[in-house]
């Protein structure tokens, strides 16, 4: 008798396997301007987001909140980064609409474009908790971010999201010019959750023979569901990813495991994609799978920009105000955006 695990099982069984290997587990030591947003993060006191509901999981503090406490600690403003304006729009889905954020630099354009997706597990948190990314790649890339709220598990499983994705990157195809973006260069991009979408519209748009992003941006993506690679057994309790973490967004997106729209180092090619650039964290459950993923796709033929940051966590992307080797990471990402463009 044949039987099929779904991811949600798969989540149930690694939740138990979890908790055994969490005292096994060491992960690496952040480095200093890290480990003070982690200390910060760790005074706001959330409680772990797997013993949560999906409600109480999204009124948790959040690392963008710890990073507001740095700054303040340190004296400094916790204003957004000016230099950049955000026009709120609304995008039709298939059964309704979502809200997108168009963050548009300085200058003159027509600017190229890039549909940024946020992270958060395909179930928690907004382009608001991840404004500092969409706003710093708009300003170092020259380029405008439409920034898309994609609707989240459980209320809205597997495949709405990548739905919903793919249909904002199809409206900005279309409507760039309206906003002074340039239809002809659009790009994908995100973190974690969002990094998935980036690389599975891109998948979306090859197999549909639609207009192809020029370029993928992909932030410490989740591409697959291996939970017992290297990095998965090191950062089991890392914070602010743990494995406990990844389990309970795999049981709420409630996504088939064998479809490459839900984890793309499952396709059976991956030829035909954008080049790409990924951007991956040390102390990071997903490293190894993001590094697979670009082995992946090199094998395939596509262009990749990989770069590993050391000392640093998942989460780090877009904390360019506090950590170094984030804003060096924002600088690495916008600069194989502007080599996109320029083509």
């Amino acid at each position: 008798m044949k039987t099929t695990l779904t991811l949600t099982a798969l989540a149930a069984s690694m939740i138990c396997g979890a908790a055994l290997a969490q005292d096994a587990a060491q992960p690496p030591k952040a480095e200093p301007h890290m480990q003070k947003v982690l200390d910060a993060l760790k005074s706001l006191n959330g409680k772990p987001i797997e013993t949560l509901s999906p409600q109480e999981a999204r009124q948790q503090p959040t690392p963008a909140d710890a990073v507001k406490k740095v700054l303040t600690d340190m004296g400094k403003s916790t204003a957004p980064e000016a230099g950049v304006t955000v026009k709120d729009m609304s995008v039709p889905v298939d059964g309704g609409s979502v809200p997108v954020h168009i963050y548009t630099p300085e200058g003159k354009g027509p600017f190229p474009v890039m549909v940024y997706y946020h992270g958060g597990g395909f179930v928690i948190a907004d382009t608001k908790t991840y404004d500092a990314s969409p706003r710093a790649l708009a300003k170092m890339a020259k380029a405008i971010m439409v920034a898309v709220d994609y609707r989240q598990a459980p209320e809205h499983k597997f495949p709405a999201a990548p739905n919903d994705a793919y249909a904002a990157y199809l409206w900005t195809t279309q409507h760039a010019a309206e906003f002074n973006g340039d239809p002809k260069r659009v790009a994908v991009g995100g973190e974690s959750a969002g990094g998935n979408l980036a690389t599975v519209v891109s998948m979306m748009a090859r197999d549909k023979k639609a207009q192809m992003p020029v370029h993928e941006l992909l932030v410490y993506p989740v591409v697959d569901n291996d939970m017992n690679t290297p990095s998965y057994q090191r950062n089991a309790n890392a914070k602010p990813l743990d494995k406990p973490m990844m389990a309970w967004f795999f049981k709420h997106y409630g996504a088939d495991p064998a479809s490459p729209y839900a984890l793309p180092m499952k396709a059976a090619s991956l030829k035909g994609l954008p080049p790409a650039t990924i951007v991956a964290a040390e102390i990071d459950p997903l490293m190894s799978e993001g590094r697979a993923y670009a082995e992946k796709l090199k094998k395939d033929g596509v262009k990749v920009d990989y770069k590993l940051y050391k000392g640093v966590t998942h989460e780090f992307f877009g904390m360019g105000a506090v950590v170094p080797e984030a804003k060096d990471a924002e600088q690495f990402a916008a600069d194989g955006l502007k080599k996109a463009f320029a083509k």
